[in-house]
């Protein structure tokens, strides 16, 4: 991939969300909510103290993410749509 992000900033491809319910009735497009779950796809080097020392990422690429409903910005990369957020705004790692 040709984009990198800088500082604590990491990009996300946000996971598809369920097309049926656990009762087998398929959910239309309209009515779905956006997954808040997503895939790492590239970070940046970390943040920086006030003294210049890094600070490295919590969350490397390939890592599933846990992160909030209305967390990051959207973003085409290469033509997919895609999240950028602070490493902050990510709740967790799913292991």
């Amino acid at each position: 991939m040709a984009f990198k992000p800088l500082h604590d900033r990491v990009l996300v491809r946000r996971l598809e969300g369920e097309e049926k319910t656990a009762g087998g009735l398929i959910i239309p497009d309209s009515a779905k909510e956006k997954p808040a779950e997503g895939i790492v796809t590239a970070c940046g080097e970390g943040a920086r103290k006030d003294s210049g020392e890094l600070i490295p990422m919590a969350v490397s690429v390939g890592d599933k993410v846990l992160f909030g409903k209305w967390s990051g910005t959207e973003v085409s990369v290469e033509g997919e749509d895609m999240l950028i957020m602070k490493e902050s705004d990510i709740l967790g790692i799913i292991a």
